[in-house]
């Protein structure tokens, strides 16, 4: 089973207040989703974002913004720029191909010096 985890592609401290305290200690960050299997590793192309109030330590959720918020939002989100959709082959691929080779070579090799025979 694959495991995911949120990378973390741009962190920003906003100064608007706080729609719960109205403090001026927010933290906007946005996430990437990878999923890492036991053979690929991969990058999605899924980004999430979490707002957080440094003094109060509640999330803030888009329902509750004002208009300061979501055009520091929209600013931010056009300067985070995730990592390209990708997909790399792991450690245990490569040595899973390596031994299915060897496997393949010693047969054709007993074939074809007459120990096997059909």
């Amino acid at each position: 089973m694959a495991k995911e985890k949120l990378e973390v592609i741009k962190e920003a401290k906003l100064s608007n207040n706080c729609p719960e305290c109205f403090n001026q200690d927010l933290n906007l960050t946005f996430y990437q989703k990878h999923t890492y299997g036991s053979f690929f590793h991969k990058i999605t192309s899924e980004l999430s974002n979490k707002l957080i109030c440094n003094t109060c330590h509640s999330t803030i959720y888009p329902v509750s913004w004002t208009d300061d918020i979501e055009r520091m939002f929209n600013y931010y989100q056009k300067t985070a720029i995730p990592a390209k959709k990708s997909s790399k082959p792991t450690l245990l691929f490569y040595s899973l191909i390596l031994v299915l080779i060897a496997l393949f070579a010693g047969l054709v090799y007993l074939f074809i010096s007459g120990a096997i025979q059909l």
